[in-house]
């Protein structure tokens, strides 16, 4: 989300430092807040932007970002690949938004999107709000209703989180992960039998392969 908003504050003016300075203030001011809290932050700075607008600047940061050295989390990428693989369902919770994450989706050929929802006015212009935060007991809660709606015992889903907010949402399925070294997420996991997976980025050079 922050690798967007650098990209964003870039395009329209700020120079180098300035705009990497702003965006990083922004990012430990919302990390000083309860997460739900700080994603509402976050989107108060595209307040009056055309939606549109947003959306094809999302398809640009994307093309540009994906050729970075550490673009994606290659455990990650790797597991997601097996899940294709073996027909599964994948779907992408996050506290992002569809600007940068649709772009994300389709390059790894997601089936679903559950994400915040960032307010559009009638002029076509996002309002600043947002009506849910894709955030903690929000991600569990969807979730759950997904894995209904698909029909599936949530004993047999798996569920990936890298933050302590991810708890509630991987206590709802039968095989949690944790990425990275989150200490309450690691606990959970080895506590119910899942696994941890390293946190280290690379770079994917074409479907389903990445370089470390």
């Amino acid at each position: 989300m922050f690798a967007f908003l650098r990209h964003w504050l870039a395009r329209n003016g700020d120079d180098g430092t300035r705009y990497r300075r702003r965006a990083d203030e922004l990012r430990a001011m919302a990390a000083r807040m309860p997460r739900e809290e700080g994603n509402r932050v976050y989107y108060t700075h595209f307040a009056g932007v055309p939606a549109a607008e947003l959306m094809a600047a999302g398809r640009e940061w994307y093309a540009e970002y994906r050729e970075g050295p550490d673009a994606f989390v290659t455990a990650t990428v790797r597991a997601l690949a097996r899940h294709r693989a073996a027909g599964d369902r994948i779907v992408l919770v996050s506290g992002g938004f569809a600007a940068c994450l649709g772009p994300l989706g389709e390059d790894f050929g997601v089936d679903l999107t559950l994400c915040s929802d960032p307010l559009i006015g009638e002029d076509g212009a996002f309002t600043g709000e947002i009506g849910t935060a894709m955030i903690g007991k929000a991600k569990a809660v969807a979730v759950d209703r997904t894995i209904a709606a698909y029909g599936l015992p949530a004993a047999d889903c798996w569920a990936y989180g890298d933050h302590s907010s991810d708890l509630d949402m991987l206590s709802s399925v039968g095989h949690p992960v944790a990425v990275g070294d989150d200490p309450v997420l690691c606990a959970h996991v080895r506590r119910h039998g899942g696994s941890v997976l390293p946190s280290t980025g690379g770079r994917r050079d074409e479907p389903g392969r990445t370089v470390p």
